[in-house]
């Protein structure tokens, strides 16, 4: 894996951003005087992407990825905070550079059954996004798909078929084409393989890994499998009730996790080697509704680690290290001395 131009300011930066979702004001709230609930799907988050970098985002289902994902490319408005590009608020960008931004930040979708127009070929799935964004002039158009086509690895005679003809590790190669068509700078991938057979994903991830280091792709990946995104990410962000409460390089994350639920989560990954599998309950309790978010850190309702202040106060996320950062009062939490 090509490493990330480090030295660089933030290609991608996300700033205290906030988005809620209303839900029905009902009758007997009406009456009883009460006001309209919402469900708070990202609660201030903060990252910095750059340029050349894989960020992996993982977390439970519900906690905010897909959410900050679709944020990213502008399908969703933040309610508070900001979404820059290259030091430019995205929400400001009107017109042409709108457009630019909407070409140059490109998602790939979690369903490859759903995402692809049924009724139109291969042929005129990449023909639009080429036009639309008058990447070719039209008579170098066929000879492009020609290009996207053996970029993705699928055969010249798939730009005449139909979606439907296409297994789904096939219809997610023709989405990573028909995003690549307009050359983008970063591709969000939003639970790329997570709708694909087991002995498909790694297939998909490898193409993805190479387009990265061939196109000069900045990554962000969204994902609830974290062998996965131990194999591809650079970094990693983890989510809890829509805030980052860890962040940091991949391999230091996964063997020294700063914060209790990271280490719930990888204490609940699958485990090869029974040797490596932990013997204890990783969490206790339920997901908190995030309608009603808890009071001082979010995941004390479920931490065993626990105490009064935790209740109280919501932890900042404090560097842990070099570029690891992480939300927890418990300060030596996964120190080598503290877990003796």
């Amino acid at each position: 894996m090509a490493e990330p131009l480090s030295n660089a300011g933030p290609l991608l930066s996300v700033e205290e951003v906030h988005k809620r979702f209303a839900l029905p004001h009902g009758l007997m709230r009406r009456l009883a005087g009460k006001p309209p609930q919402a469900v708070n799907a990202l609660n201030g988050v903060n990252l910095q992407i750059r340029r050349g970098e894989t960020v992996g985002i993982v977390g439970e289902s519900g906690c905010g990825k897909s959410t900050l994902a679709r944020c990213l490319v502008r399908l969703l408005e933040p309610d508070n905070g900001r979404v820059r590009f290259e030091g430019q608020d995205v929400g400001e960008l009107k017109g042409a550079a709108r457009r630019a931004f909407n070409r140059r930040v490109q998602m790939i979708f979690q369903d490859p059954y759903s995402s692809l127009n049924p009724r139109m070929t291969v042929r005129q799935i990449l023909s639009e996004a080429l036009s639309v964004h008058r990447m070719r002039p039209a008579a170098q158009i066929p000879e492009r798909i020609a290009e996207l086509l053996e970029l993705v690895r699928l055969p010249q005679d798939a730009a005449d078929r139909y979606p439907h003809e296409f297994s789904g590790g096939q219809r997610q190669r023709i989405g990573i084409a028909r995003a690549l068509a307009v050359e983008p700078d970063v591709l969000v991938a939003d639970e790329l393989v997570s709708a694909l057979d087991v002995s498909v994903q790694a297939q998909v991830v490898n193409l993805l890994l190479q387009l990265q280091e061939k196109l000069s792709l900045t990554v962000v990946f969204v994902a609830h499998d974290l062998r996965l995104v131990r194999h591809i990410a650079h970094r990693v962000a983890v989510m809890y009730l829509g805030k980052i409460i860890e962040i940091g390089p991949t391999d230091r994350l996964f063997s020294q996790p700063r914060h209790p639920y990271t280490r719930a989560l990888l204490d609940a990954a699958p485990e090869l080697d029974p040797a490596r599998r932990g013997g204890q309950a990783a969490t206790r309790g339920e997901l908190p509704s995030p309608v009603n978010l808890p009071a001082g850190c979010l995941f004390s309702t479920r931490c065993p680690h626990a105490f009064e202040r935790c209740f109280k106060e919501r932890p900042l996320l404090s560097p842990r290290g070099p570029e690891h950062r992480a939300s927890c009062h418990l300060e030596h939490f996964g120190l080598p001395e503290a877990a003796a």
